[in-house]
């Protein structure tokens, strides 16, 4: 909970974590303003009340641990649950269950939509015959270039990637295990929910988000029922648009506003920081999405070659690239992004082609790489936004989330001290 120390002169808060844990400073304030109500107003907004936390920041990660230490800490934490069969998800939920203290957080699907319903039509091995040779042959090139093996590149069960993600009725069971878990908000990560999803998620009464990077796409969700739009500007780490994050926002509230939609937005893109938070939720957002901060805690998946690429890289080293999934994802820029972009290099195929071609080299190149692997340090990458340049040092989760509420409220006696000038 938050309690706080006044003097006559200055005022700290102090966060104490849900579940205790050292008691988190946060710096002096001005006085006159130092009321509990003051500060608890600062820190919330009404969506906040929607799900049952302390502060709108929404951490989206693969890592249960991440999920589990920021909602104790107070905000609201979201599993990036791509990729995983019903029952891999179970073990995830269970344990987040048995660690986060009743504690709110959500689950994050994809399910695309342009594959959605199609059960019928196509087999993984449908899919894996139309993947030219010329791409598998630019992979095992980079790679052999780069002293990497490539014996053992198309040695894999296509179904373990994609099987569970790509047909309505597996996307359903997978779903439907989220929704046998207490979570309090499901997201769809890629395209307009489709119809079985928001009818399953109201059935269970939970709101489903949705990721947008344009205002005509905010008004598809809007129209299909969505709850909760996370809006997501050009710097985000992963699937991005072209708009900033300081563009898309209020131009996403007032194409809602016009139509006559009064939806809770998430600002999502490069936000690393409270003041950045802060400077989203003056234009009008409800809070904040988050998702590349997380990748340099302690607890994150990544290798510790990864994350440390990260803390070296300055924000001009990420760039939107098609080479990973076949759709424009921001990632640390390396020699494999560039050499997707090489006089030689074949187009990169339509989602969820260019997966099949290059997960299983990318993922040997993260294991080499860890192992200090020359060729393979330079070829790796990950999905990450430009605000990796100011995450400069590896901390635990719940640090991140105090070291964002202290910056946040330092921003806001800013433009308080503005207005009062």
């Amino acid at each position: 909970m938050t309690a706080l120390r006044m003097s006559s002169a200055t005022m700290s808060i102090h966060f104490t974590g849900i579940s205790a844990g050292p008691a988190h400073v946060v710096k002096t304030a001005s006085a006159g303003r130092g009321t509990l109500s003051y500060w608890k107003k600062l820190m919330k907004s009404k969506i906040c009340d929607l799900f049952g936390i302390e502060f709108p920041l929404f951490a989206f990660s693969h890592c249960r641990d991440v999920v589990v230490e920021v909602s104790k800490a107070g905000g609201f934490g979201v599993l990036g649950a791509v990729g995983h069969t019903p029952e891999s998800l179970e073990v995830e939920l269970d344990w987040i269950d048995a660690h986060i203290d009743g504690r709110p957080y959500g689950v994050d699907l994809l399910v695309p939509t342009s594959l959605a319903g199609q059960q019928d039509i196509l087999t993984v091995e449908e899919i894996q015959a139309r993947i030219p040779p010329e791409h598998k042959r630019h992979v095992e090139q980079l790679l052999a270039s780069h002293g990497i093996d490539t014996e053992d590149l198309w040695d894999i069960d296509l179904a373990d990637y994609y099987g569970d993600s790509l047909r309505e009725e597996a996307a359903s069971r997978v779903m439907e295990t989220a929704f046998q878990h207490p979570i309090k908000m499901i997201i769809n990560a890629l395209g307009v929910p489709p119809p079985y999803m928001l009818e399953q998620a109201a059935a269970h009464g939970i709101p489903v988000g949705a990721l947008t990077g344009s205002k005509e796409h905010a008004l598809k969700h809007a129209d299909a029922g969505v709850d909760v739009l996370i809006v997501s500007g050009t710097e985000a780490g992963g699937h991005c648009g072209e708009i900033s994050t300081l563009v898309l926002v209020p131009e996403v509230l007032e194409t809602l506003k016009t139509a006559g939609f009064d939806l809770p937005v998430l600002a999502a893109g490069g936000i690393v920081t409270g003041r950045q938070m802060a400077a989203c939720m003056t234009m009008g957002a409800a809070g904040a999405w988050t998702g590349s901060v997380w990748l340099t805690t302690v607890e994150s998946e990544v290798t510790a070659s990864i994350r440390e690429k990260m803390i070296q890289a300055g924000s001009s080293q990420t760039v939107r690239s098609r080479s990973r999934s076949g759709k424009y994802t921001r990632q640390l820029r390396s020699g494999w992004t560039d050499a997707w972009v090489s006089e030689d290099a074949p187009e990169p195929l339509p989602m969820p082609l260019q997966g099949l071609v290059t997960e299983r080299a990318l993922a040997k190149i993260d294991k080499l790489s860890e192992s200090g692997h020359a060729g393979a340090k330079d070829l790796a990458t990950y999905l990450v936004g430009q605000g990796v340049g100011l995450m400069n040092s590896a901390t635990s989760a719940r640090q991140v989330v105090y070291d964002f509420m202290e910056d946040f409220i330092e921003a806001m006696e800013r433009a308080c001290d503005i207005m009062k000038d």
